[in-house]
């Protein structure tokens, strides 16, 4: 059964109208999660073993289908786990960023299929929400209600913690990191969907500013900052960027390319890359 309308329906309607590849169907707590041709539980991922096989297959096959040669397995499992974690984040830090209403979603509650190109979907069993005490929803079943705005921001971490530790720990064995490479992974995921949502939302100034305030810094499990800085362009323009803490590992697919927020790009070639952006 469809829920009709949530405390959190609005931000999932704003997320899918600024980036139509991503949608978010919201099931009532009673319903089992997503299951079936393409969709992939994250309960299954944070177990790893079949699911997981079944997962990474599609990673190691677009690879071979675009670059043209295999990708070595730690890679593969990095790629399929940035594909899970950059829209799974999105949907605790979208609600928080525009209604400031932070969402509780366990590995039991999410289900994600990438099945149809070009397209992700996200089904989600809403149950408990944090919000502030001015807050509309304050009187609503499931709502948590927090003093203040800081108070909010450590739900937004809390609850990203929750849903991604499992996560981490299903993939963990795949790849050739652990711990602190894994959560600077994670940091990288919560910083940079939000910041290219709000982008299309035409809000990329205000993430960034609530981002820092977000990450501050030594808020373990997380690792650094929200890491942003400006460079300057040939005319004075003023160029946001930031440095990953983490890297995808994709210049060992291509090693010619790197992400324009890698800590191996120089800044000249950020100069570069986001002035062609910008053009």
């Amino acid at each position: 059964m469809l829920v009709p309308a949530s405390p959190l329906t609005d931000a999932y309607a704003r997320l899918t109208k600024a980036y139509p590849g991503l949608t978010v169907t919201e099931s009532s707590p009673r319903d089992p999660a997503h299951r079936g041709a393409g969709w992939t539980t994250a309960a299954g991922l944070a177990q790893g073993g079949s699911a997981m096989d079944a997962f990474l297959a599609w990673d190691e096959a677009q690879v071979l289908r675009d670059y043209g040669h295999q990708a070595r397995p730690d890679v593969i499992a990095s790629f399929g786990l940035h594909r899970y974690t950059w829209p799974a984040c999105l949907l605790i830090t979208v609600p928080w960023f525009t209604l400031r209403r932070v969402p509780r979603f366990p590995v039991t509650h999410v289900s994600y299929d990438r099945s149809t190109p070009g397209a992700m979907r996200l089904a989600v069993r809403t149950t408990t929400f944090a919000c502030l005490p001015d807050d509309p929803a304050a009187a609503l079943p499931g709502a948590r209600v927090v003093p203040d705005e800081e108070a909010l921001r450590a739900e937004v971490r809390a609850a990203a913690a929750e849903h991604l530790e499992p996560v981490l720990a299903g993939f963990g064995p795949r790849m050739r990191r652990r711990g602190r490479a894994l959560w600077g992974m994670a940091t990288d995921e919560v910083v940079e969907g939000l910041w290219y949502v709000a982008h299309l939302l035409g809000e990329e100034a205000r993430a960034q500013r609530e981002l820092e305030l977000l990450l501050p810094g030594a808020t373990k499990p997380y690792v650094g900052s929200a890491a942003f800085r400006e460079l300057t362009g040939p005319d004075g323009e003023s160029l946001p960027t930031r440095d990953r803490a983490s890297c995808c590992m994709f210049y060992t697919v291509r090693p010619e390319d790197t992400c324009a927020t890698c800590p191996r790009t120089c800044d000249a070639e950020r100069v570069s890359r986001l002035l062609t952006a910008a053009s």
